[in-house]
């Protein structure tokens, strides 16, 4: 069998870190050529450390990894993209945040994904330069469930099959997808979905983002279009995500703020 790799090249984001001994810290990489990756920061904490500013959450790195006993080690570490105006921006941080807790709770660490590590660099570049973020986000969610093999179905019931029609749907959890009225009676945890909502689903779905970002939502559209995607993530992971409240209570704080 070949030997493993001493070292690793590596383009990475920064998922998060913690802390480790009295001066270390234990990243947690998404990197293009190897997926999830721990490692450890050595004196990452200390007042005059070089790697430290290249390390933060949502960082964009290139970082060169050498072989530990239980972490690669971080050698060396060069920003390709810090993101700045992310977190100059709480609401920039709070959706940049979601975007990271869904990548991290939905991968392991098990092996490349380029489309996704893509996706994830192409979706924090939007949320830091793009004056309202929301579409961007709602179609990385999507797409982060093709990559990941949880794909909605969203134009056909998946209870009789036929093609869904114009008119108000329901959406189940359990089942993965659009239920029609005819068949809703006979799946009691099916939610209601209004027929605008699920078309805009449909067009981030199916649309590449250039054309995804034209779509204007109603306020009580975007509503409906979190409460559903958060219910499928819940659903899913087995577990509530943290960052959504955050988002929720960012959101209320500018409006309080009007």
């Amino acid at each position: 069998m070949p030997t493993p790799p001493r070292t690793l090249s590596v383009e990475a984001v920064v998922l998060r870190h913690s802390d480790w001994g009295e001066a270390d810290r234990v990243l947690v990489l998404f990197t293009r050529e190897q997926g999830k990756v721990r490692a450890l920061a050595k004196g990452a904490r200390k007042m005059l450390s070089r790697k430290a500013g290249h390390l933060e959450p949502f960082t964009h790195v290139k970082v060169l990894l050498a072989q530990g006993k239980d972490f690669w080690i971080v050698t060396q570490a060069e920003t390709l993209n810090a993101f700045l105006s992310i977190r100059a921006d709480l609401l920039r941080t709070a959706y940049a945040a979601l975007v990271i807790e869904l990548l991290d709770r939905f991968t392991s660490d098990d092996g490349e994904n380029p489309a996704l590590f893509q996706l994830l660099v192409h979706t924090l570049s939007r949320i830091a330069t793009l004056e309202d973020p929301f579409i961007a986000v709602q179609y990385y969610h999507l797409r982060l469930l093709d990559l990941t093999g949880f794909r909605p179905q969203l134009f056909t019931c998946l209870r009789c099959g036929k093609e869904i029609q114009p008119e108000n749907q329901f959406f189940d959890y359990q089942e993965g997808g659009v239920i029609c009225p005819r068949c809703a009676p006979q799946v009691p945890t099916a939610k209601g979905i209004s027929l605008n909502t699920l078309k805009y689903l449909r067009h981030l779905q199916r649309s590449t983002f250039e054309a995804a970002q034209r779509a204007q939502p109603s306020p009580a559209e975007r509503n409906e279009m979190e409460t559903i995607l958060e219910g499928y993530f819940t659903y899913l992971l087995e577990r509530r995500l943290n960052t959504p409240h955050f988002l929720n209570e960012i959101r209320r704080e500018i409006a309080a703020q009007r």
